[in-house]
């Protein structure tokens, strides 16, 4: 019968053969370094690749000690050391005894030519990066439909100024991935969105690559709608970045440049229709004094004329600041229609203010036309210039004088005058 073992005699067997074979021990592999990550203790773990694979491997702290320069990302390497299992885990790595530099990564030698090829065609030029719209209605994002890049941006919106999201489902890792993100950002232009945001979460250089390409870059480039790019974490920079008009250090960072905050726009909105209430105190203020003056110069010939003719000013200029307001309160729904009820109840309130103030201020201006002066029992005395009388000093006796009523006038002599 074949032999029964445990899982962790089998992965010391398979130690034990690999530390017996010469063929991997004591060996120099040549490779470039990946997610090179340097621990507290001093040890060193990274990935080992060349264009057909990749192993990871480790460096402890003495064996550091080696070597005279920092090891990092892109670089190239001949490591001397030998393979082994790692027996809790089962895993396969590369213990490196040694270390010699070798070069640049090929990578990132393709990086920085792509680099400086977009550079020179003024792809990054600042003078080309479009503004994003003050209030999308949609927003479309090129990324992967099982990430947490799409509930990132999804979540953000929501709490938010709330856009519709249209997600194009891409690859963006491995083969096929440029293709797949350039047919999205294509897409999502065919369908008029408002903003595009491209994005992924962090990885090494090998898994944001696909952001990397030409194609991807002169896809964004040639985008009729603005382009985020939220590819990887903070530290992490690729050449969609360099092109697109906003680079954003997150997704949830993305969407945060793409919306504006409902609460920063509902204290807008109080200011502007504070600002409109304000004006419309001070033209219905000036109105009043207009009428005051008015009342004292006014030839009572040609009164009820005039008093009419600012009568009908009065209400047109009711009428076009009602009008005004209303198209202000509709412009303010169409925009903000998305926020929530309390937001739309306390702009409706705010407008029948407005508009009850303007009832109560057309109400004073009226109680202040001189014609209704007349209505309560008062006369407007003038001379036979036609010139109102004001003041008993303004009378000589045997002089003629014009008393006008609210029903007609009468002419008079003056008898004689006291003054006090």
């Amino acid at each position: 019968m074949a032999e029964t073992i445990t899982v962790t005699q089998l992965n010391t067997r398979v130690k034990a053969v690999l530390s017996e074979a010469s063929a991997v021990n004591d060996v120099w592999v040549m490779g470039e370094l990946s997610n090179l990550k340097k621990y507290p203790s001093g040890h060193y773990y990274f990935t080992l690749k060349d264009s057909s694979s990749e192993i990871r491997g480790v460096m402890f702290k003495h064996s550091r000690a080696r070597i005279d320069f920092e090891p990092c990302d892109n670089m190239k390497v001949a490591a001397f050391g030998r393979a082994e299992l790692y027996v809790e885990r089962g895993a396969y790595q590369f213990v490196v005894e040694a270390m010699r530099q070798s070069g640049i990564g090929d990578l990132h030698l393709a990086y920085e030519a792509l680099k400086r090829k977009l550079e020179s065609e003024g792809l990054f030029d600042a003078s080309r990066k479009r503004p994003l719209p003050m209030y999308p209605k949609v927003i479309g994002v090129v990324t992967s439909p099982a990430g947490a890049v799409i509930h990132d941006i999804v979540t953000t919106s929501g709490r938010l100024f709330p856009a519709d999201i249209l997600l194009y489902p891409a690859q963006v890792q491995g083969d096929g991935a440029a293709q797949s993100i350039v047919r999205g950002i294509e897409a999502l232009n065919r369908e008029g969105v408002d903003v595009v945001i491209v994005g992924r979460g962090g990885g090494s250089i090998e898994d944001l690559w696909a952001f990397n390409e030409e194609a991807v870059a002169r896809a964004i480039a040639a985008s009729a709608a603005p382009v985020i790019s939220a590819v990887g974490h903070e530290t992490d920079f690729t050449i969609a970045d360099f092109v697109a008009d906003v680079r954003a250090p997150t997704p949830t960072g993305a969407a945060e440049l793409a919306l504006r905050d409902r609460r920063e726009l509902s204290r807008h909105l109080d200011t502007d229709l504070i600002r409109v209430n304000r004006s419309l105190s001070g033209i219905l203020e000036r109105m009043h004094y207009r009428f005051k003056a008015l009342d004292s110069k006014l030839d009572p010939r040609r009164a009820e004329q005039r008093v009419s003719m600012h009568s009908m000013r009065l209400d047109e200029l009711h009428a076009r600041m009602g009008s005004a307001l209303k198209g202000g309160a509709e412009a303010a729904r169409r925009r903000f229609i998305r926020l929530d009820a309390g937001m739309d109840a306390h702009v409706r309130r705010m407008i029948d203010d407005g508009r009850k103030d303007l009832q109560r201020y057309s109400e004073r201006l009226e109680g202040v036309n001189p014609m209704r002066v007349l209505d309560r029992g008062y006369a407007l005395v003038t001379d036979e210039g036609g010139r109102a009388l004001t003041s008993a000093r303004q009378m000589r006796p045997g002089a003629g004088v014009s008393i006008l009523m609210k029903d007609g006038k009468a002419e008079a002599e003056v008898k004689r005058t006291e003054v006090r």
